[in-house]
């Protein structure tokens, strides 16, 4: 959290309640009957929780809708609500959005641009659909997509139109990417993860631990020049250390993926101030954040061969800041 140099503190935490395969109406009273027990412990001063996997809009209303119930109140305490109830404009996006400006601007270090890249990208819920979005409009070619039951692997590229079909059949039916292959007429790999395809640049949106060590030396072989973490922690430690032994650019999720969580500080201003941004002026505050975590991450993690080791930039950068702060305030 503090990478984005907003004034918010970091945890986590869930159920185990699996929403695959459940009625609305069950997951409806199951976030009420959540709610009424986190609302104790949460508040727009001490915890704000945002979603997450299996955690989208609709269950962010029904956790907003049965905490307004019990305070009687309105007030910025969940974070990725609708924007007619409070929520910001492009927060669906800002974690895909986010990591694609992160990826871009480590290319850029390099004098190069995601333009005319041939990018893999894993998952295919919200991070997943907003990266392959904002990867068409820098230029890059994205050419697979994946669910817990496999991946598809499009040579043609998942343009604006297919990319529309993914979002209706993900967020809408709530099927499988499976469907995708059939509809296109493209390879499905049932059971299996996309990194064996063939990129440039790589970009985990999916779940942790989604890339092994054996994955990313096959990534590297055939030569992928970035990897950007889109989900929370999807490269095992085995992976990151080949990142790092053959220093290709490699974005660990604490910087790349902050993009949702700097939204969520923007949209807990808004509510603050009662007032809503336009789009444009929340990419321009989510480009300028994660450019700032780029930069924090370069003058924290350059080596003194001048390659950049990006992990140890986000960690050193984040603990430099916290400690800073708790010296200056008497609390250590």
């Amino acid at each position: 959290m503090s990478l984005t140099t907003l004034p918010m503190g970091g945890g986590k935490g869930g159920s185990d309640f699996d929403p695959k395969q459940k009625s609305d109406g069950e997951v409806m009273r199951f976030c009420q009957s959540f709610m009424t027990e986190l609302s104790k412990h949460i508040g727009p001063d001490t915890d704000v929780p945002a979603g997450d996997i299996g955690v989208g809009g609709r269950e962010i209303g029904y956790l907003f809708g049965q905490y307004k119930r019990l305070r009687n109140e309105f007030t910025g305490v969940l974070t990725g609500k609708g924007a007619e109830w409070g929520g910001s404009l492009i927060h669906p996006e800002a974690t895909g959005y986010g990591n694609v400006y992160f990826a871009q601007e480590m290319l850029m270090a390099k004098r190069d641009s995601l333009k005319n890249k041939l990018v893999t990208v894993s998952g295919s819920g919200n991070v997943a659909q907003f990266t392959v979005e904002k990867v068409n409009e820098l230029g890059g070619k994205v050419l697979s997509l994946s669910d817990s039951s496999g991946y598809i692997y499009d040579p043609n590229g998942i343009d604006a139109d297919k990319l529309k079909y993914v979002m209706r059949l993900k967020n809408s039916k709530r099927g499988r990417i499976e469907e995708y292959a059939k509809k296109y007429n493209v390879e499905y790999f049932p059971n299996e993860r996309p990194w064996g395809v063939k990129c440039d640049v790589a970009l985990p949106s999916a779940t942790q631990n989604e890339i092994n060590e054996k994955e990313a030396q096959t990534l590297i072989d055939n030569g992928c020049i970035c990897v950007s973490e889109g989900a929370n922690m999807p490269s095992t430690p085995k992976a990151i250390e080949v990142y790092i032994k053959h220093e290709i650019l490699f974005g660990p999720g604490k910087a790349a993926n902050a993009g949702g969580v700097a939204v969520s500080g923007l949209e807990m201003s808004q509510n603050a101030m009662r007032i809503s941004w336009t789009r444009e002026e929340v990419d321009k505050h989510l480009k300028r954040i994660m450019k700032d975590i780029h930069t924090s991450c370069v003058k924290y993690g350059k080596t003194s061969s001048g390659f950049v080791n990006y992990v140890n930039g986000a960690n050193i950068g984040g603990f430099v800041k916290v400690a800073n702060a708790m010296i200056a305030q008497g609390i250590v």
